[in-house]
């Protein structure tokens, strides 16, 4: 008796864990995801034209250095990207034997056409000469002189010079190294205004139109940073050969910025209308671009048409309920039709 009583009670104690286990499952709910919202609004936003390029100096806001003359690089003071100031030492130039030679020929030569103008003028005066011989003798003092002021002008008069800077600003190249012998008018140092240092990005030709002198533009280094305004200088009538895109200049605050550095431009070409919310709330991962507002506690997908899309924010156009928050963080987490909640 006691055997059968043992395996009756068995079933009856299954059954009993069964009846639990199924009141637990019938009795969860499905968990809610926390998530942040916003109210939306509607409004007017810039439209942006996005280019990317470098900055780089203004046509007219850079000089090169160089000499007329051969010589050696004796002495390099500088580096690139260093700033300096004007009058401040750049480089050290030693003339070549070659070119200090045919300015001390010139001296001679200058020295001896004097000499022979002083006799011929005696000689005027004792006539023993003519005019037209003291006319010739003016004339090679004067060519003599001419000649020496050019070689002198070019540095030939000087065995060791030294180049500084034209005005305060920055070092943006030095083609040459201490000790290379150079020929003439070799580039040997660059140096750019700091005030004249401009952005220029490549435009698509077809986006030339939207494009014009005086609109804003938001600047971000590429390499991060904070974001700079500026505003555009000029737009290029003609395509970059190298690049095939058409030039814009933007202009921007002095020393904001250093040559050669990248970044990306939002230039501001007009506004546009509709739904302003965080690029983080619209939803572009798969299917149409949709949002999600809160209603009754669960989200609600809502399709989107998606006008500008930026990390400053997305401008959107649909059938948006202005009284139902938007779910913002959170909004890739969550489903249509999910329970959500705000707050811990």
């Amino acid at each position: 008796m006691s055997g059968v009583m043992r395996f009756a009670v068995a079933p009856l104690a299954c059954l009993a864990l069964s009846a639990c286990g199924g009141s637990d499952t019938a009795g969860s709910a499905p968990a809610s995801v926390q998530v942040s919202t916003q109210s939306v609004t509607q409004g007017n936003a810039p439209t942006l034209l996005t280019a990317y390029g470098s900055a780089r100096p203004s046509t007219d806001g850079a000089q090169t250095l160089s000499s007329a003359q051969p010589g050696q690089v004796t002495a390099i003071a500088v580096t690139p990207g260093a700033a300096v100031h004007a009058g401040q030492a750049l480089l050290t130039f030693t003339l070549a034997p070659t070119a200090r030679t045919a300015y001390e020929q010139a001296a001679h030569a200058l020295a001896a056409a004097r000499k022979q103008q002083a006799t011929t003028a005696q000689l005027l005066a004792q006539q023993l000469a003519t005019r037209d011989q003291m006319v010739q003798a003016d004339k090679a003092v004067s060519d003599a002189q001419i000649a020496l002021a050019g070689l002198a002008t070019e540095g030939a008069g000087q065995s060791v010079r030294t180049f500084t800077a034209p005005f305060d600003g920055i070092v943006t190249a030095i083609t040459v190294a201490q000790g290379d012998r150079t020929q003439p008018d070799v580039a040997l140092i660059t140096v750019a205004r700091m005030k004249d240092i401009v952005i220029t990005v490549g435009i698509l030709p077809e986006d030339r139109a939207k494009i014009r002198a005086g609109q804003e533009a938001t600047l971000q280094r590429l390499a991060g940073g904070a974001q700079i305004t500026g505003h555009v200088l000029r737009v290029a009538s003609a395509l970059n050969v190298k690049t095939r895109l058409m030039d814009a200049d933007i202009a921007i605050p002095a020393g904001a910025i250093l040559p050669g550095e990248g970044l990306r431009a939002d230039i501001h070409t007009g506004t546009v209308s509709g739904w302003l919310v965080p690029h983080a709330a619209v939803i572009t991962a798969s299917g149409n671009p949709h949002v999600f507002q809160m209603q009754g506690g669960k989200a609600k997908s809502v399709d989107v048409q998606v006008i500008q899309s930026s990390k400053a924010g997305d401008v959107v156009e649909g059938a948006l309920d202005p009284h139902a928050p938007l779910i913002v963080d959170g909004a890739y987490q969550v489903d249509d039709g999910q329970a959500v909640r705000t707050g811990r």
